[in-house]
């Protein structure tokens, strides 16, 4: 039998699946299946911004009762601190300590010192890495892209200080070159890249004429982006590269570590194919690399990188240009009547 074990953020993983950050945490019977079908890793839901800051007024609005009472009245209630998110902490904490596999947290801020002062809390739970999700959305005109990933970087080096567990980045594939934006991250300190995370975008119902937000899940044909930047980012960077979108099988997981992957997060195939399907994954994963005479992932991972094909134009624009110019493929697929 194969050896599936990787190393991820500087942690070893028995097998490279992770479960992405998502709410299949919420149900501790759920997560138990998960584990016993053999994932590798938890990514624990993500704790965002919005939900510091909302506990933060609500605390606020209960203190300010007490505005107008006398001293002694206040006495009652003896340094009263904020501890932030008590019940994500808690939570965080609880799911660590009922599984045998690493955990990571996840966080969605959006303020510098939000960023560092939650990544302690986090940290405090015993979780064994800390994810960190760079989302962000321009709304002003005059903001530039420079700015943002400046903010960024910054934003990577103080979380970095600030904790000493390990620390991945996850990105989306928004900006002008991303390549260069993932290497100044690499160079910030990071310890593994995401690649990528999903934006919720709103609809419309025409109806109603009013905005809606619809629950999708990935597509498995997202899996193509990553891979071709798995391909690209392969055998130059410092740290792990984790695919996180469009991988519901086996099949996806050999393909991204042909590229150049450590390690893949799942949850759409989840949630559609429930918790067996990760040990489908894994048999199958085994019986391919049997089949293949492959004795670990390192035996064939980043065989089809750019950095160790023969034709490093593969993963850029000769390929779409090839696609384009067998213009009789596309009939024989679909023929027309």
């Amino acid at each position: 039998m194969a050896d599936l074990s990787t190393t991820y953020m500087g942690i070893k993983l028995k097998n490279p699946l992770i479960l992405g950050a998502s709410n299949l945490v919420a149900k501790p019977e759920t997560i138990k299946q998960i584990e016993e079908a053999g994932i590798g890793a938890i990514v624990y839901r993500s704790l965002f911004e919005e939900q510091i800051q909302l506990e933060n007024l609500q605390m606020d609005e209960d203190l300010s009762e007490y505005e107008n009472r006398g001293a002694e009245m206040t006495k009652l209630f003896p340094d009263i601190e904020h501890g932030g998110p008590k019940e994500h902490l808690y939570n965080l904490k609880k799911l660590k300590d009922s599984v045998n596999v690493p955990v990571f947290a996840s966080l969605n801020a959006i303020y510098e010192p939000t960023w560092v002062e939650y990544a302690k809390e986090l940290e405090k739970t015993g979780v064994d890495g800390l994810e960190i999700n760079l989302y962000a959305v321009p709304g002003y005109f005059e903001v530039t892209g420079q700015s943002l990933e400046d903010k960024q970087i910054q934003i990577v080096k103080a979380v970095k200080k600030a904790v000493k567990i390990p620390v991945s980045v996850k990105i989306s594939m928004f900006y002008t070159n991303p390549l260069n934006f993932i290497k100044k991250v690499d160079e910030a300190g990071a310890d593994a890249y995401v690649l990528f995370n999903r934006f919720f975008q709103p609809d419309i119902d025409i109806e109603k004429e009013e905005f809606h937000y619809p629950w999708e899940l990935s597509n498995p044909k997202d899996r193509m982006l990553g891979l071709r930047y798995a391909g690209l980012l392969y055998g130059n960077l410092d740290g792990s590269i984790c695919i996180s979108r469009g991988v519901y099988d086996a099949n996806d997981v050999i393909k991204m570590i042909l590229a150049g992957a450590d390690a893949v997060q799942m949850v759409s195939t989840i949630y559609r194919n429930q918790p067996g399907v990760v040990s489908d994954i894994l048999i199958e994963l085994n019986k391919w690399m049997d089949d293949k005479g492959y004795k670990s992932l390192d035996d064939f991972r980043g065989k089809l990188s750019r950095k160790s094909i023969k034709d490093p134009f593969s993963y850029q624009r000769a390929q779409y240009v090839d696609i384009l110019m067998k213009s009789e493929a596309i009939f024989k697929k679909y023929p027309m009547v």
